[in-house]
């Protein structure tokens, strides 16, 4: 379970509209809770993301099998991944992160060792079933998950010095609204780094009949980047692998 001290800073971190449901919801399975439980449309991706199967496969057989095909070959190893995000965050002891769609928390806890004991790392996912898991398999002190609204963060603005959404904004129904939410959770000079899918430039229909047997969506090489130029980012670096890209900036 979440550390009580760590629930009490997310709390601390919280847009002040949302403090009385996070006082009046007792945390669930170790996670602060922050959404209701209402029917909503879903693809069979975010159908399945909700299951109660695929969070006891995710970080060992989902992600491996299905990024590594989307990365081919030629793409990073899950460590070299990690490594990469890592790079792109340039996280320090005490920093404050924040994981966007943090699943069973496999990031999440990877960045929190190298935040120290000071820093914290706040994962906040819609699914309860992957929370449930990412609490289990968390023993840090300086990990606290939220369920939250992935593209209207429940936190203040310009609070966390740096912020990544891995392999999920495409499967947002607003993903430039979701990345203009992390632009104002950050505070100037704040890292983001950003995993999500990709058009391959000469792909033509290929990309659409991934899309579409997926039901998930494919950016252009260009599309996030100028995104987050829009939203004030700078030094914005850009890696492409097969139908994955990475793309990282900092917040003038």
């Amino acid at each position: 379970m979440s550390d009580a001290a760590a629930l009490e800073r997310v709390r601390e971190l919280l847009d002040p509209a949302l403090l009385d449901l996070a006082g009046r919801r007792p945390p669930g399975d170790g996670y602060l809770d922050l959404l209701d439980d209402e029917p909503v449309e879903e693809s069979p991706v975010q159908w399945l993301m909700r299951s109660s199967f695929l969070p006891r496969i995710y970080e060992r057989v989902w992600r491996p099998a299905v990024l590594g095909t989307l990365k081919g070959p030629f793409g990073p190893s899950t460590a070299q991944e990690t490594a990469l995000v890592r790079r792109m965050l340039e996280l320090g002891p005490g920093d404050l992160v924040l994981d966007v769609a943090c699943g069973p928390g496999n990031v999440t806890r990877t960045l929190a060792q190298a935040i120290g004991e000071d820093g914290l790392a706040v994962g906040i996912d819609a699914s309860a079933t992957m929370l449930t898991r990412a609490v289990r398999d968390t023993a840090s002190g300086n990990v606290v998950y939220v369920r939250g609204d992935a593209v209207n963060l429940p936190f203040l603005p310009g609070l966390f010095d740096a912020v990544c959404c891995l392999a999920a904004l495409y499967l947002f129904d607003r993903p430039f609204d979701a990345l203009a939410g992390m632009a104002r959770a950050l505070r100037p000079g704040g890292r983001i780094a950003v995993m999500t899918t990709r058009r391959l430039p000469l792909g033509g229909p290929l990309n659409d009949l991934v899309g579409t047997a997926s039901g998930v969506r494919l950016f252009g090489d260009e599309e996030v980047t100028e995104a987050l130029a829009r939203l004030g980012f700078s030094g914005i670096r850009h890696r492409a692998y097969g139908l994955v890209q990475f793309i990282g900036g900092r917040l003038v």
